[in-house]
């Protein structure tokens, strides 16, 4: 007899019916197990939520004190007929990927991840499985990051060629995660040219950062950096919905710019009115996801909030079994999700490049008939074919 999945899509979200508790749930449910504390992941409204640990600061400065439990990295607790453990997903200060052990049969389910090194969060691991439930925000052959310390550089030559001039450098920036990596990343590059203010949203962020443990550099508010600088050209820092905001005028000349993976887009720049644009993800990259996925060893994957169908195409042409699985998570847009940045940063708003004739999917589209789900019935999520890796 075939084994049911283990995860299966219902209306509140990902569900694994034999723990009987759902992951990342977009409704209010019982029991939620949270990859990481961005909006799009991270709702209000649940009964009991579990979480890495490392995740517990953020997870209350965003969602209050709702109740958590937490895990540390690799503990293991039994839920309903399943185990459960969490492993680093890299992708921001206690992001976890979700590992499902059920009568012998593996699943993970990986929220968001990457792969490059962060000073502010605990590296990408990779966890073997059975299947694999993988992100694919820049799933495109086209998205590939730079080395940290050379986009830090630029960040940094940019703020100093601003400061000689007397201009601010207004640096926009996703207040969670994105924010507090790219503090630290100066501050290990000591390239740190002046003060850093920060945005409400930005300090916030830190202070949870802060109590967690992580160690950045000093920062001021807006009313503080005019006592206490004197004035001096800084960097700031503020979430992309600051961007023409009164908030911003009183730093007087400034050049602006953005961080984000879209800026490896063609013309992102232009439609957003910025002097500049570094490209900075918390996203895997494509030789990023290919990497994990590889290094998962699953024999089936499941792509979700992203270029779904570019992924299902690369992998299927390689003999891995690969289907799509259409939510409502918001990848690098859903960052800013919670009322700051309605839709900032995502493809609807920066357009990416197709592969070879494959249009990109629009995270807001309907799911597909075959994984609509019904109130009282869950979506099957598809058969894992009978295929053969290829080792070439």
């Amino acid at each position: 007899m075939m084994q049911r999945d283990l995860v299966v899509l219902r209306p509140e979200g990902l569900y694994c019916e034999a723990g009987g508790f759902f992951i990342d749930p977009w409704r209010p449910v019982d029991r939620a197990v949270i990859t990481h504390a961005h909006a799009d992941h991270a709702r209000t409204g649940h009964r009991r939520y579990l979480a890495a640990g490392d995740a517990r600061e953020v997870m209350h400065a965003r969602l209050g004190r709702v109740s958590l439990r937490t895990l540390q990295w690799g503990e293991s607790i039994t839920q309903g007929d399943v185990r459960v453990s969490l492993f680093p997903a890299g992708h921001i200060l206690g992001s976890a990927q979700v590992r499902i052990e059920h009568r012998g049969e593996v699943w993970v389910v990986s929220g968001d991840y990457k792969l490059e090194a962060d000073p502010t969060c605990t590296p990408f691991e990779p966890v073997r499985c059975d299947t694999f439930i993988t992100e694919s925000t820049f799933g495109l052959p086209v998205y590939r990051w730079r080395p940290d310390a050379q986009t830090m550089a630029e960040i940094a030559s940019w703020w100093a060629e601003n400061a000689a001039n007397g201009r601010a450098s207004v640096l926009l920036c996703y207040a969670l995660g994105k924010a507090q990596r790219i503090q630290a990343g100066l501050a290990r590059a000591q390239a740190l040219a002046g003060p850093i203010v920060v945005h409400g949203a930005v300090a916030a962020v830190n202070a949870a950062y802060r109590a967690a443990g992580v160690g950045l550099p000093e920062t001021l508010g807006a009313t503080d950096w005019r006592r206490a600088a004197g004035g001096d050209a800084p960097l700031v820092l503020a979430p992309p919905s600051a961007a023409g905001s009164p908030w911003l005028s009183r730093f007087g000349e400034s050049s602006l710019a953005f961080a984000s993976g879209w800026m490896r887009v063609r013309g992102a720049r232009r439609r957003r009115a910025l002097d500049r644009g570094f490209v900075l993800s918390d996203h895997a990259d494509w030789p990023g996801l290919m990497q994990a996925i590889d290094a998962s060893g699953a024999r089936r994957v499941i792509v979700t909030h992203g270029f779904e169908a570019a992924i299902v195409r690369h992998l299927s042409e390689r003999g891995i079994a690969a289907h799509a699985l259409r939510t409502e998570f918001g990848g690098e847009a859903g960052a800013e999700s919670d009322g700051e940045v309605p839709g900032e940063g995502g493809p609807e708003a920066s357009p990416a490049p197709t592969l070879e004739g494959v249009a990109p999917l629009s995270l807001s589209a309907a799911p597909p008939a075959e994984f609509a789900a019904s109130e009282d019935r869950p979506a099957a999520i598809p058969p894992a074919q009978a295929v053969t890796r290829r080792t070439s």
